[in-house]
């Protein structure tokens, strides 16, 4: 494990809570990279993180696992790389150099420089038609226990790209595939589908699911638990941008905006108290 995490030393504490202070480390981390590159959409990282967090857990406790994970939101790459740093995944390359000139971490994240990122996403509405070309080949080739999870966000399901790989994967019937919706409410921005999301995916032809997305028991059941429907299963997870850190949840001027040393200091307070 790359990340130095202090609190996780002591002694004495359930999973639960060991979970929550690696969380709050690697959120704290996300804050502390935004800050000092002066760049990265931290909200969104926050409010996926849970949803990665349980993903890469999973996948470290099944080394033999041949499953893949597409984040399309790319703006959100924060959290990804974070968990990978945290999992040992980064080839060992130095996130500290996040967003700086010649740096294998850019605002986006690139397939040709980390080897554990499977597509290069950033414009919104790619990732899904990728991840269906993924699990429709592992489909072929028979690895029909190998699941491909693609991570959109509600806003990103404005792009018809998103529908057009929705009605190609229930036709093929890809159970092994798994679209997870990041509902943190930026769709309603937009074309306000956030609440429409359910039953939109069910009229694809799609298995859904809705959770709180920053439940992990939740989450590890839609993405893992097989149903035996024979169609792909859509999740909207409902969860809150900045999530962790109360000062900034639900509040639209973060979206694309990193902390100063001063505010830094007063979310990490918010956190680590």
């Amino acid at each position: 494990m790359v990340i130095q995490f202090s609190l996780v030393a002591s002694v004495g504490v359930s999973v639960l809570e060991f979970e929550k202070m690696n969380l709050n480390q690697m959120r704290l981390r996300i804050l502390e990279l935004a800050m000092k590159a002066r760049e990265g959409h931290v909200p969104s990282a926050l409010s996926i993180l849970d949803i990665v967090w349980v993903w890469y857990q999973h996948q470290s406790e099944h080394e033999s696992s041949k499953d893949t994970f597409i984040l399309s939101k790319g703006h959100a790459s924060l959290a990804l790389y974070t968990v990978l740093e945290y999992f040992d995944r980064l080839d060992g390359a130095d996130l500290s150099t996040f967003c700086q000139f010649e740096s294998r971490f850019g605002g986006h994240p690139d397939r040709t420089k980390i080897g554990s990122i499977v597509a290069s996403t950033g414009s919104l509405g790619h990732g899904l038609p990728i991840a269906v070309g993924a699990a429709l080949s592992k489909s072929k080739q028979g690895l029909h226990e190998s699941l491909t999870c693609c991570l959109i966000g509600d806003g990103e399901a404005n792009e018809g790209s998103v529908w057009e790989a929705a009605l190609l994967a229930s036709t093929f019937e890809l159970n092994n595939l798994r679209c997870i919706v990041d509902n943190n409410r930026s769709g309603e921005r937009a074309l306000p589908i956030s609440d429409r999301l359910f039953e939109i995916f069910r009229s694809f032809g799609w298995e859904v699911m809705s959770i709180d997305g920053h439940d992990h028991f939740a989450i590890q059941q839609a993405l893992f638990e097989r149903s035996g429907s024979g169609k792909p299963r859509a999740i909207v997870a409902n969860t809150t941008k900045g999530r962790g850190v109360p000062s900034m949840e639900s509040r639209p001027e973060w979206h694309h905006r990193s902390p100063t040393e001063l505010e830094y200091e007063s979310f990490k307070s918010e956190l680590l108290q």
